[in-house]
């Protein structure tokens, strides 16, 4: 089992800028993925962003340029910047993890973004 605790969401105005941060926690495996997901009115939960134990990274189109995805392995921490921030990125985000490059086997509670002036 493996539990995972975002903290980081908020209200900021457009432009604006948010660091989200996830903990996990359990039976880590050494490689593994940890990403970033959120919630799309009619798209569902699409992947924001995504980076492995080994450094390799994949972005959303939507976000390209605009957020940064970083993890800590010591830790279990995963970390994702969020710069430019605009109206449309407003919705819940949610950390998860994988092992190995499966796709997300666990999910966080999720935190919410609001953009908003």
């Amino acid at each position: 089992q493996v539990q995972l605790v975002e903290s980081g969401g908020g209200l900021v105005q457009p432009g604006g800028s948010l660091r989200l941060s996830c903990a996990a926690s359990g039976s880590i495996f050494s490689v593994n993925t940890l990403a970033w997901y959120r919630h799309t009115p009619g798209k569902g939960r699409e992947l924001v962003a995504s980076m492995t134990s080994t450094g390799i990274t994949n972005y959303a189109d939507a976000v390209k340029g605009r957020f940064t995805i970083s993890r800590d392995n010591a830790k279990n921490m995963v970390y994702l910047q969020m710069d430019r921030l605009k109206s449309e990125d407003t919705t819940v985000y949610y950390c998860t993890y994988s092992r190995y490059y499966k796709p997300a086997e666990y999910w966080g509670q999720g935190t919410q973004v609001t953009v908003s002036s």
